[in-house]
């Protein structure tokens, strides 16, 4: 089974990844400024994602990779602000 490897994998992301970050965050900004929905930028972004893995590793490896993500939800993987 392909491992995806942590975004931010130790010893720390790569340049080419917070590269890659930057340039999605940027996309996020100015789809924001033109009036675009958070939700809806966001959504784009993951079935946009989501394709593109698709085509690099095929349906079943995305299938294994998305099952983890209740626990890295739940394990505040990807939460920015501080927890209450």
């Amino acid at each position: 089974m392909m491992k995806f490897p942590a975004f931010t994998e130790t010893p720390s992301a790569s340049d080419e990844k917070r590269a890659a970050l930057s340039y999605v965050n940027e996309a996020f900004a100015e789809a924001l400024r033109d009036g675009i929905e958070a939700d809806c930028f966001v959504q784009a972004a993951l079935f946009t994602a989501l394709q593109e893995l698709v085509a690099t590793y095929g349906e079943e490896q995305v299938a294994k990779y998305t099952e983890t993500m209740p626990e890295r939800l739940r394990a505040g993987e990807f939460t920015l602000a501080a927890r209450h």
